[in-house]
């Protein structure tokens, strides 16, 4: 209340004023006690008008955006507006920290891999952040208000939304048909929804390999172990002459050789993706792979093959795990060796790229591959005539060793076949993991030499 007490003091000087400039006035025309009484009242008049005219200032200025600062008069009309500007910038302050809270919020939820997606309680899109748009084909602000039911039409999502069940996550395929969603729905205020999107597209996928690869393991291992267990009890129960037991036991011995190299090709492979890529600061002599390889490819040939093996110098060396190398370079040049009939040719070679890069290739004269079994020789257990394969001894997981060992080496399989014209394996290792040792010569600057010479002669 101390803005009173002028306001009353201001009205009583006023009029005390006034009433004497008006008996003063009055008194030479004998009606002093008329013209004080109007003095005063002019006087209190005007100091109204000037109180109305801060009062109209004030609400002007609220009337407006109120920008700029609020008219700095004194008294009760200057109280008033320090109060009401101080108010609306708290008030502002107050919105822009909720505002840009609102904006970190959301921001969070944009970053979020899952989809978020807001429905009001008529089942209208409130907001929704880009990785929900893309889950379920929308428009993030195009599609804003509008009913999810009519741009989502997936059946199990639309029942599952209307149940007012939401226990449990629903699964369906995306709009798109590319992907398949997880979806989960919680209620929340008064009658909103919050609808999480997960794409669990890559989770199925490596649930089914797995299944797949359960299946296949189990499959593969049955069958010896089924072997095996048939010919325990015939030794038990029957009387075998000693002919017929030995080839009972040779029998035995090629089943539990199966089950071994199975065995051995999945803990490759455990390895494989279990262990960190090579490092490039480890180089191996290719001239002794080579050796190393044809060696074992002549011994499982037994002569019953004409098998021809390019010479390396030993200064030329490739960067990586000399275990895997070999054991890439030794799947495909065993495949070729069983695959290959008898009397059949097998090319086991190396040659620098114009690029600098390396090739080692294993060229065969057997069967070939038709086309459309290319793309998916590298899957796990995936064989072309799986009775051959079982037949010659393969285990279904060498050319997934070798796809695995080439990836994190930085190469390249390549596979071309025909059938019946035989299949040509080939493995490019980038220049970086190729050099040469001294004194030995650079076949590259060769190569640039050749081709430089060719280009002078051509002139």
């Amino acid at each position: 209340m101390a803005w009173l007490l002028p306001r009353l003091i201001a009205g009583l000087v006023a009029l005390l004023v006034g009433g004497a400039l008006g008996y003063l006035i009055g008194s030479p025309v004998h009606a002093p006690v008329l013209s004080m009484l109007l003095g005063g009242g002019c006087a209190v008049g005007v100091v109204a008008a000037l109180d109305t005219l801060r009062g109209v200032r004030l609400i002007a200025w609220l009337r407006g955006p109120q920008d700029e600062s609020a008219p700095r008069d004194a008294g009760f009309w200057g109280e008033i507006g320090y109060r009401v500007e101080r108010a609306i910038r708290l008030r502002e302050q107050g919105a822009a920290h909720e505002k840009t809270r609102l904006a970190q919020f959301l921001a969070a939820i944009e970053a979020s891999p899952n989809g978020v997606m807001l429905l009001d309680a008529n089942e209208q899109i409130e907001w929704c952040n880009s990785v929900a748009a893309d889950h379920f084909g929308l428009d993030p602000q195009r599609d804003r208000l509008q009913r999810v039911t009519n741009l989502v039409r997936a059946p199990s999502f639309v029942s599952h939304l209307q149940s007012q069940r939401y226990d449990d996550a629903v699964v369906f395929r995306g709009p798109r048909g590319d992907a398949t969603l997880s979806v989960l729905v919680r209620a929340y205020g008064d009658g909103q929804r919050l609808v999480l999107s997960q794409d669990i597209t890559e989770r199925e996928r490596a649930d089914a390999m797995r299944r797949d690869f359960v299946a296949n393991v189990s499959h593969e291992i049955r069958t010896p172990l089924t072997v095996v267990a048939g010919f325990i009890e015939t030794l038990s129960n029957l009387p075998l002459t000693d002919v017929e037991r030995k080839r009972v036991l040779s029998l035995m011995s090629q089943q539990t050789q199966r089950m071994q190299n199975l065995v051995a090709d999945l803990l490759t492979l455990a390895q494989l993706e279990g262990s960190p890529r090579p490092t490039v600061d480890r180089w191996v002599s290719v001239g002794r792979m080579l050796a190393h390889v044809s060696g074992d490819a002549r011994s499982l040939s037994q002569g019953r093959h004409e098998i021809v093996a390019a010479t390396v110098d030993d200064a030329v060396q490739i960067a990586g795990a000399e275990s895997e190398l070999l054991s890439a370079l030794a799947n495909l040049v065993n495949n070729a060796v069983r695959y290959t009939p008898d009397g059949g040719r097998i090319e086991i070679g190396w040659r620098l790229c114009p690029d600098g890069s390396g090739e080692f290739s294993v060229r065969d004269t057997g069967m070939g591959i038709a086309r459309e079994h290319l793309p998916r020789l590298t899957e796990r257990f995936y064989r072309v005539d799986g009775s051959r394969s079982r037949e010659t001894g393969g285990t279904g997981l060498g050319l997934s060793i070798v796809k695995h060992v080439v990836q994190r080496h930085g190469a390249v399989l390549d596979i071309a076949s025909e059938p019946g014209k035989g299949s040509t394996f080939r493995i490019v290792f980038p220049a970086a993991r190729v050099r040469f040792l001294e004194p030995a010569p650079d076949p590259r600057r060769q190569l640039e030499a050749t081709s430089a010479e060719a280009a002078a002669d051509t002139r």
